[in-house]
Parts: C-alpha cells; sequence; structure tokens
C-alpha cells in the first residue's frame, strides 16, 4: 500500500483458538501505523464475514495516503460451549 492510489484493501483471515457458540462481536483497533505525512491519513479497518470460527480483518485506504505498515488488535466477545471453556491455565 506504499505504492498506488485510489481504493486499495487488505483481508486476513484469522481463526479462534476455541470456536463460539455463534458468531461472536468483533473489535477491532490500530495498535501501530507507518503512514506516509506528505497526504491525508486515510483509513478504514473492520471485522468482517464474522462466523464462530473466525472472521477476516479488512484494511482499507484510498486516494493518494501511502502506508508502510499497520498493527492492528482485535477482541472477540460470545457465548461459548461450556462456561469453563474460556479458563485456559
Amino acid at each position: 500500500m506504499w505504492t498506488g492510489s485510489g481504493p486499495r484493501e487488505v483481508r486476513q483471515t484469522q481463526r479462534f483458538a476455541e470456536g463460539f457458540v455463534a458468531p461472536p462481536v468483533v473489535t477491532i483497533g490500530i495498535s501501530m501505523w507507518d503512514i506516509a505525512s506528505q497526504s491525508n491519513s486515510r483509513v478504514d479497518i473492520a471485522a468482517e464475514n464474522v462466523t464462530a470460527t473466525g472472521f477476516e480483518i479488512v484494511f482499507r485506504t484510498w486516494g493518494d495516503t501511502r502506508v508502510a505498515r499497520v498493527r492492528a488488535d482485535w477482541l472477540a466477545i460470545g457465548a461459548t460451549r461450556d462456561e469453563d471453556v474460556w479458563d485456559v491455565p
């Protein structure tokens, strides 16, 4: 995403270590970015195609924004098969 202009998109599939009963609520935040300062910072990050077993992180930019790298953190909250499943030693 450092080169080019216009709409650009990157997708990365994430799988949950333990599945959920139903698709959970997934939140995503940017924890680091390295973006050129000569243009506006245009960024959209979202969780898409959320299922009980995983989801896709989708990062989008557009215009003349140049992105060297981005790090995203995510959190999924939802029902599990058993109340003890989340309690990992």
